[in-house]
């Protein structure tokens, strides 16, 4: 198996665990501990709840369905972004952009599972410093959708360069196994 192949594979695999991640943890959450209506709540810690919430948006909330229409439409368009996303990452080489990429897929997917089935995504995570609230209730797949986009932006800003050169030695390195296998 060639290491760029190798690489793609472990990207569907992480997409594949953050997707199933995703999906226990909203079952556990509004299924085994019973957290499942709007405002129904559970503290964990001090800075951090267990707080059942309905989205029907995307992103922070924008775009929100507010009828069946509209939560058709962003069922499509968020699986033609992770249809873009699947395609991007399959063109990738390194394994660091298919992490990130891989991170997105999985979260997208598990959200639009939920916007199929339910009409809106449950979110659940409350982290809080008091009453200050410094994000919006979340889920796994926000978080990892969002890491994701932060590794996607930090390797493209920081790291382009050592990249060029980590691809040209995966290509080297290819060549060299065709030859040796000759």
């Amino acid at each position: 198996m060639t290491p760029v192949l190798k690489n793609r594979l472990i990207g569907c695999v992480v997409a594949l665990a953050i997707f199933a991640a995703d999906q226990w943890s909203k079952s556990y959450v509004t299924k085994t501990l019973g957290i499942d209506r709007v405002g129904d709540s559970m503290e964990l810690l001090p800075f951090f709840d267990l707080r059942f919430t309905r989205n029907f948006g995307v992103s922070l909330g924008m775009l929100e369905a507010t009828s069946p229409e509209m939560r058709w439409g962003l069922v499509l368009l968020t699986a033609a972004i992770a249809l873009v996303v699947t395609i991007w990452m399959l063109r990738e080489k390194l394994l660091g952009d298919i992490l990130g990429l891989s991170l997105i897929l999985g979260g997208a997917l598990g959200n639009i599972k939920d916007r199929y089935e339910l009409g809106y995504v449950v979110d659940f995570a409350d982290l809080h410093i008091g009453d200050f609230r410094p994000f919006l209730i979340f889920n796994v797949a926000d978080a990892a959708i969002t890491i994701g986009v932060v590794i996607i932006l930090a390797r493209a800003f920081f790291m382009r360069d050592k990249d060029d050169q980590e691809v040209d030695d995966l290509m080297n390195s290819k060549a060299a196994d065709a030859a040796e296998t000759k």
